[in-house]
């Protein structure tokens, strides 16, 4: 039965009991919370939000620094067109450069430079202090694993093939 303020479902709705709503909900805060903590830590300590870090530090874990625009917007899971502004930014800052695939010029490499490297560098220690006080200080051993499973879970079922984030290393 639909709850009483909702209108009339088809009879295949399955609608979420209590503790499922209360899971996800909570799920809900911590998708629209946790990312403005981050941006409010590093744009108070390094001058760059979340997703200029993240598209940084994706380049960074690269063995050239460098990624097809593509390859770094599905890394990131941000459109190309908000990638492209994203990197004018930090290419204006020095922190990246844009060329022609040499491969392929149908495409364009991003490639960090020394200044965005160093910037990462400098930042990372911030930001992963902002990240364990405020996700993994906050649970225990059992709850981390648990964590990871679930989240594992959801992400096979939106990301079935695992296309928008590296593979993680085993634990």
């Amino acid at each position: 039965m639909a709850p009483p303020d909702q209108p009339a479902a088809e009879p295949s709705t399955r609608w979420l009991d209590a503790e499922e709503r209360a899971a996800w909900l909570s799920l809900s805060r911590t998708i629209v919370k946790l990312p403005s903590a981050l941006d409010a830590q590093l744009e108070r300590d390094a001058d760059l939000n979340y997703f200029e870090y993240l598209v940084m530090a994706m380049l960074s874990e690269q063995e050239t620094r460098t990624l097809r625009m593509s390859q770094l917007a599905a890394l990131s899971n941000a459109s190309l067109s908000r990638l492209s502004h994203v990197a004018k930014r930090l290419e204006n800052r020095g922190f990246l450069h844009r060329e022609p695939d040499p491969d392929d010029g149908r495409f364009t490499r991003a490639t960090l430079t020394q200044e965005g490297f160093d910037k990462v560098v400098a930042s990372a220690p911030g930001h992963v202090s902002a990240v364990r006080a405020m996700v993994f200080d906050a649970l225990t051993a059992t709850q981390l694993r648990r964590l990871r499973e679930a989240t594992d879970a959801i992400l096979t079922r939106v990301d079935p093939g695992n296309s928008s984030w590296p593979t993680p290393p085993p634990v």
